[in-house]
């Protein structure tokens, strides 16, 4: 199994040289395993994505809909390739259905091609609390905390697991990060992953002011992360406001309070994993 960092970014895409180091890119992270990709996320990362050759499907896991998470499917040429399949994998609402919540987006005046004109062969499919199999994947969707319907992926290949969850709260509450792991939300994801992707946009003094906004800070995703007993952290959605020395300062303090604890990194753009 491989995995392939394409965007790390929170809420909107940056672009100047004081962020180049862990990317400017909002959130998108490949897995591949044989002639399968699987696509996390339709951030602007996703333009770095190019489909693996001798496979016509492309198979794209949506978090949730907010901007930073879609808005680089426009400009995803699969979507425009008439030979190609596109899946979609995302959730509805109570409301509306994944098509109608898609169409709010890919239809004028924000976008000006409808998604009913895509060239391409789509198919949506709307997930929730369930599992569902692509090719040599099981994944698992679970609810998370975040604002909107939000849900978190567990990724098992032939030999490793993969748990993505980019925008998370499980710190919410009177108390903070619970110990009782079965009212963690997210938890049941996590458990044992080889490697977590999980949101971490805040310092623990910027959460103080933000708590409800659906992100976390680094040390309740640290706490979350030994909790669940993970083999590999990569904390990611980095917020837009810290600039790559900002981001390695609070790495670094955040391994001077956890030597050894957990083996946890920034997410960076461009990183490449093998797995398995």
């Amino acid at each position: 199994m491989k995995v392939s960092i394409k965007g790390v970014r929170g809420s909107i895409p940056t672009s100047n040289p004081e962020t180049s180091f862990f990317g400017g890119h909002t959130s998108c992270v490949t897995v591949r395993e044989e002639s399968w990709e699987l696509i996390l996320d339709g951030g602007s990362g996703i333009q770095n994505v190019t489909p693996p050759e001798g496979n016509d499907r492309v198979d794209i896991l949506l978090t949730h809909l907010h901007m930073d998470h879609i808005q680089g499917l426009g400009f995803f040429n699969p979507l425009f390739d008439p030979n190609k399949e596109v899946h979609i994998w995302a959730p509805a609402s109570a409301t509306q259905n994944l098509r109608a919540r898609l169409n709010r987006y890919l239809s004028p005046p924000l976008f000006p091609v409808h998604i009913r004109d895509l060239p391409c062969k789509l198919t949506l499919h709307e997930v929730g609390n369930g599992s569902f199999e692509i090719g040599p994947f099981t994944i698992e969707s679970r609810f998370v905390i975040h604002p909107g319907p939000t849900v978190g992926f567990r990724i098992k290949g032939k030999n490793a697991v993969v748990v993505y969850i980019p925008d998370h709260e499980p710190a919410l509450g009177p108390k903070g990060l619970l110990t009782d792991k079965k009212w963690i939300s997210g938890f049941d994801l996590a458990q044992n992953a080889d490697i977590l992707f999980h949101d971490a946009q805040f310092t623990h003094k910027e959460y103080e002011g933000r708590i409800g906004w659906g992100h976390s800070c680094m040390e309740d995703t640290i706490k979350f992360a030994k909790l669940a007993g993970v083999k590999k952290l990569l904390m990611t959605h980095h917020d837009p406001s810290h600039s790559d020395m900002t981001l390695k300062e609070i790495l670094a303090e955040q391994k001077s309070k956890h030597t050894g604890e957990l083996d946890f990194e920034l997410a960076k753009e461009g990183m490449e994993i093998e797995l398995g």
